[in-house]
């Protein structure tokens, strides 16, 4: 008789576990293509840009402002693809409005994909894609970004105008999901502000009636580039007007995730009214914190060394957020024990 050996069963677990998690992705890949089919591709598209972003920077060693010319790319394919995942499952929940939500697929696909490719030739050619006025083209290529993002912009307004009067079964969800939109958009317009605004060496071209090369610019009190936060690439010596906008920008996946959390772990006493107030509460909260790091950006001030105005500002901020928190929270104990 042949002798046979036991088999592990650590390798089948192994496999099941990475099989079971290959078939959710497909089926979460599936349901998205199901609910709409034209963000997800271009989702698709922004992870496939992202890889071509990583080979780029692993490839070709240019720098520009002090920085991996492929850090750009990168970085904008990751969010991108959050913002476009994260808007689908937004969508999903306007009900009845089907032409409304093609429009605001498509002009968000389409402006978020001619930015992207705009970034990517840009990064080619070795020259900056953002605030670049040093040639016709140049010019041409950013004021075609801005054009977009204007018009993105204006459809996703609609769309949270179109939440804001969209019935849900729980108001705390659905303030959570209107106040991620909102947030987003304040978010998203702070990248409006970054051209009004001129570092001192495009001032003192201007005063000296010298054509610009660039015009407007992330950091304040200081020339965009030099020294940084690692791969983020924050100003640590003046202000960035780039931190208030990416916080405001990933509102679209962090509000939603702070309602999912008072849902699930208010105790079953609390009423919808108090849920409501805890989400309204994170919500301002949030962009309370949005205002700040903007207010700290225009000072010119470095996010690695606010004053004490700052710092007071914020545990006001966060001493506020608490205090009324822990007030709703006490609040519903009582409704619970008198109940």
């Amino acid at each position: 008789m042949l002798e046979t050996k036991p088999v592990s069963p650590v390798l089948p677990l192994k496999l099941t576990t990475e099989t079971r998690m290959r078939f959710s992705l497909l089926k979460l890949l599936k349901q998205s293509f199901r609910t709409n089919r034209l963000l997800t591709l271009f989702g698709l598209m922004m992870i496939i840009s992202l890889g071509a972003s990583i080979t780029g920077l692993l490839i070709d060693h240019r720098t520009l402002l002090g920085v991996p010319i492929w850090d750009k790319p990168i970085k904008f394919s990751i969010s991108l693809a959050l913002y476009g995942f994260s808007l689908i499952w937004i969508l999903s929940y306007l009900k009845g409005h089907p032409r409304i939500i093609a429009v605001v697929s498509t002009i968000t696909s389409v402006a978020f994909l001619a930015e992207m490719v705009i970034i990517i030739i840009q990064v080619i050619r070795g020259v900056s894609s953002h605030f670049n006025v040093a040639t016709s083209f140049d010019g041409a290529m950013f004021g075609m970004m801005g054009m977009f993002i204007m018009v993105f912009w204006f459809a996703n307004f609609v769309a949270a105008i179109y939440l804001l009067f969209q019935p849900f079964d729980d108001p705390a969800f659905a303030w959570s999901l209107r106040l991620a939109l909102i947030l987003t958009l304040a978010g998203a317009a702070l990248g409006f502000l970054m051209t009004t605004q001129h570092t001192p060496e495009q001032q003192l071209a201007l005063d000296l009636h010298q054509k610009l090369t660039s015009n407007g610019g992330h950091s304040i009190g200081v020339n965009d580039g030099g020294p940084g936060l690692p791969f983020l690439g924050w100003s640590t010596v003046g202000g960035d007007l780039r931190i208030p906008h990416f916080i405001g920008l990933h509102a679209l996946q962090i509000i939603p995730l702070l309602g999912w959390f008072i849902l699930r772990y208010t105790r079953t006493g609390f009423s919808k009214a108090h849920r409501v107030a805890l989400v309204w509460l994170a919500g301002l909260g949030y962009g309370g914190l949005i205002a700040l790091f903007t207010w700290q950006a225009l000072r010119g001030q470095s996010i690695i060394a606010p004053d004490a105005l700052t710092l007071g500002s914020f545990a006001a901020l966060v001493g506020g957020v608490s205090l009324i928190g822990g007030g709703i929270i006490l609040h519903a104990r009582r409704q619970e024990r008198r109940n």
